[in-house]
């Protein structure tokens, strides 16, 4: 039988990893399109001033992409560690993506951060703003593949259960990389991202302001990321809905728990703005009319199905996976039996719901009527967790929209370094964006649960035959490197940030060991 304290350790392992390397990933991708910008003024216009910019918010943003790349690769490597029946069971599809995603961030990204840093006296300014550019975009095509392969854990398009091999295996790659799902999860993260790195130029720079130093660098940078930040706070809003309504297709089951909806309504649905989500209803509701079914279908026809028949309808799921998974039994007994295969080829899709009722006894084919009943009821994820944290992240999304605005309208009247009260709020609106995004990927992956794979692989079945033992040692070991490393970026940060830019070139001390030198001159190592 299967140990879900393991099950259970091994999903907050890779949750707590996931979660960390998710700290540096967005700013990552911020920082870089800003740096272009900003070395793309300084190529049009030859102002000291841009390069200086370019070189500092490029050091913050080295040591955040050492600090992502150092926690990325160890998440990567606990698909064979801690789910090794998941690599073996849709690694045919699930590691292309991957493999490709691995040579765009250290084969593309890697070799031009390289280049960024020491190529400014040995390259021609449009030489080197080609570089920059190309950082930017190796830092978004790495984001694109591991969304594709996220894309597909949510939406499993282009591929089909191999019975002779017992695998999934792909069929039509093109609909992995074009899958509605994850392009959209993609536009949308990367659109996040690039709001936290404004967030972040935004409440450096009003340090700087309120302090006093580094009065050009500060309102220039300010300017840059106000308009930039406006116009990604509002993409961010667009493209989540488009996320929604793609999820609404693929993910009902994630909608209705998200939406606390335990029934299905009249179209057009009403939103509950605030609910208090219990045991198969809500205590308590106050709902807007129609405004679910308009952002999630798009129509006023289009019903919005709710948990309780969605619960229903999963039931039915199993009983036809059940099918499915005697006729594998009979594949594997008689590879010739042809009736076999057939009555497998036509309820195949539902098998992984089968899977479901490995949780409660292995020979599947004979669950009893209760325990089908439970493992249909086991497709409901955790809704009260779902429908908060969703709330609190448009919030906070609504709330940077207003910000980002304000900064925007000031920065357009040559007002924006003038008014204090909003210096102060974009220093402790600074940790903002950080918190709506880990709550976004909270609802994507804990919201589609029970499933690693939707519809494909339960969660449960898809873990390492670890010890509990093998697993606490590991959590606790990864957890204090992580914590180490978090602390140890937020103090080269710290020592950038404190020492500003310098008149000709930037403190790179916690990169590579070099002082600030002067253009042009031999570098000396770090004493």
């Amino acid at each position: 039988m299967i140990d879900f304290t393991v099950v259970d350790l091994s999903r907050l392992q890779f949750a707590a990893t996931a979660m960390y390397h998710f700290l540096f990933v967005p700013l990552t991708l911020g920082l870089s399109f800003l740096m272009a910008i900003m070395e793309s003024v300084y190529v049009m216009t030859g102002r000291e001033i841009w390069r200086r910019m370019t070189l500092f918010w490029g050091t913050l943003f080295g040591i955040n992409f050492a600090m992502g790349v150092a926690t990325g690769i160890v998440m990567e490597f606990q698909f064979g560690m801690n789910w090794s029946y998941y690599s073996h069971y849709v690694g045919d599809i699930f590691g292309a993506p991957l493999a490709i995603e691995g040579l765009m961030a250290f084969f593309l990204e890697a070799t031009f951060i390289g280049i960024f840093f020491f190529g400014w006296d040995r390259l021609s300014k449009v030489g080197h703003l080609a570089v920059t550019w190309l950082v930017a975009l190796g830092a978004n095509f790495s984001a694109l593949w591991i969304l594709i392969a996220n894309g597909w854990m949510q939406n499993p398009v282009g591929s089909t259960f191999n019975p002779d091999t017992m695998r999934m295996e792909i069929i039509d790659f093109a609909s992995v990389i074009f899958n509605p799902v994850a392009q959209a999860k993609f536009v949308h993260t990367v659109s996040a991202g690039y709001v936290t790195g404004a967030m972040f130029i935004m409440a450096i720079s009003a340090w700087f302001l309120l302090s006093r130093r580094h009065v050009d660098l500060a309102k220039r940078s300010m300017a840059v990321a106000a308009s930039f930040g406006l116009a990604s706070a509002l993409s961010v809003v667009v493209l989540g809905d488009e996320s929604g309504y793609v999820a609404t297709e693929h993910q009902k089951m994630k909608i209705a728990a998200m939406e606390g909806m335990w029934e299905t309504e009249a179209a057009p649905a009403g939103l509950n703005l605030f609910a208090i989500p219990g045991a198969r209803q809500n205590t308590y509701e106050v709902k807007v009319p129609y405004v679910l079914g308009l952002i999630t279908t798009r129509s006023l026809s289009t019903q919005v199905p709710g948990i309780l028949p969605l619960v229903e309808k999963a039931g039915d799921r199993i009983r036809n996976g059940m099918t499915a998974y005697a006729a594998l039994d009979r594949i594997r007994a008689d590879r010739t039996d042809a009736a076999a295969r057939q009555t497998f080829a036509d309820n195949w899709h539902d098998l992984g719901y089968a899977l479901l009722l490995k949780r409660y006894r292995d020979d599947v084919p004979n669950a009893t009527p209760e325990e089908i009943e439970k493992a249909a009821w086991d497709t409901v994820p955790d809704v009260p967790v779902l429908f908060w944290s969703f709330r609190v992240m448009v919030a906070i999304g609504l709330y940077l929209i207003i910000f980002f605005g304000v900064a925007f309208y000031l920065a357009s009247c040559h007002r924006l370094g003038d008014s204090r009260t909003l210096l102060w709020i974009a220093l402790f609106s600074l940790p903002l964006p950080w918190i709506a995004i880990e709550l976004g990927w909270l609802v994507a992956e804990y919201g589609r649960q029970p499933w690693v794979v939707e519809g494909v692989l339960p969660t449960f079945y898809a873990a390492s035959g670890l010890t509990l033992v093998d697993l606490a040692i590991s959590l606790g070991f990864f957890l204090t490197v992580y914590t180490a490393l978090a602390i140890i970026m937020v103090a080269l940060m710290l020592k950038v940030i404190k020492a500003g830019p310098s008149a000709s070139n930037v403190l790179i001390d916690g990169l590579g060991g070099f002082e600030a030198i002067p253009q042009g001159a031999a570098a000396a190592p770090h004493r």
